[in-house]
């Protein structure tokens, strides 16, 4: 039977050990030469790096939320006002049609004076009565003549005198015959006289009777706010004598009316 082979433990030997180098004690510069700018590398602390940033100033931007809240708002009005154009529209269509509006008609049938006289002062006094027809041609319409008119007489930019109309409701295709009592005094009327003596010889004396009155239409059971009528009429007397008939030759009356 062969040996049995025996193993032996072997002592490794540990590494020496290395003494450490010593700390040179002097710059490693060789002599003569001069220290370096940076001076020693040991003392020396890296700074800091400065980086400066080339970005231009820009202002700060509003958030993108509020700006699109604003223009969302911004559109929802615009879409309402555009909306209620369309009702108004809508709603004036449907009255016109329902009750087609038509504007009422004016003229002046007579005129008389009752006082025409230059007084002492040079003044002039006049008294007039002037009949009016009033004429609604509407028929579901009615109109209140309210308080607050004005009726006035005038000569080439002279107003010769004035007074107001009645208060009165006129109903629907109604005719109204007014008269109207007018007084007024001008002042330094001795140039006005002469001229309305030229005029009267040639038979033909301009007249503007301007009316202002505040009015309520009615549709249906429906009362309307206040509006104005403007009336102008244009008429040629052949004269202004005082007791004495006078004579219309022509008369244009225009109405118009504004809130």
């Amino acid at each position: 039977m062969a040996d049995q082979q025996k193993i032996h433990p072997v002592s490794v030997p540990e590494p020496e050990q290395v003494a450490p180098l010593p700390k040179p004690t002097a710059p490693l510069v060789p002599r003569g030469s001069s220290r370096s700018e940076n001076g020693d590398p040991e003392c020396q602390q890296p700074l800091p790096s400065l980086k400066r940033s080339l970005t231009p100033y820009s202002p700060l931007k509003p958030p993108k939320k509020k700006r699109g809240c604003c223009v969302r708002c911004l559109c929802w009005s615009c879409c309402l006002f555009f909306l209620l154009i369309v009702l108004i529209g809508i709603a004036a269509a449907v009255v016109y049609l329902v009750f087609q509006p038509k504007l009422p008609k004016y003229s002046v049938d007579s005129m008389r004076i009752t006082q025409f006289n230059l007084n002492t002062d040079t003044s002039l006094s006049a008294t007039f009565n002037v009949n009016i027809t009033a004429r609604n041609p509407n028929k579901r319409i009615g109109i209140y003549y309210q308080n607050g008119s004005h009726l006035s007489v005038w000569y080439k930019g002279t107003n010769l005198c004035e007074g107001k109309l009645p208060k009165f409701y006129q109903g629907h295709r109604n005719t109204t015959q007014l008269n109207v009592h007018l007084t007024g005094q001008t002042q330094n009327a001795t140039n006005l006289l002469q001229l309305l003596r030229d005029d009267q010889q040639k038979g033909k004396i301009p007249l503007n009777i301007r009316v202002k009155v505040p009015v309520r239409i009615k549709l249906g059971k429906l009362k309307l706010m206040k509006w104005k009528f403007l009336l102008k009429c244009n008429l040629n007397v052949d004269n202004l004598s005082q007791d004495n008939v006078i004579r219309i030759r022509d008369n244009k009356c225009k109405v118009r009316f504004r809130f």
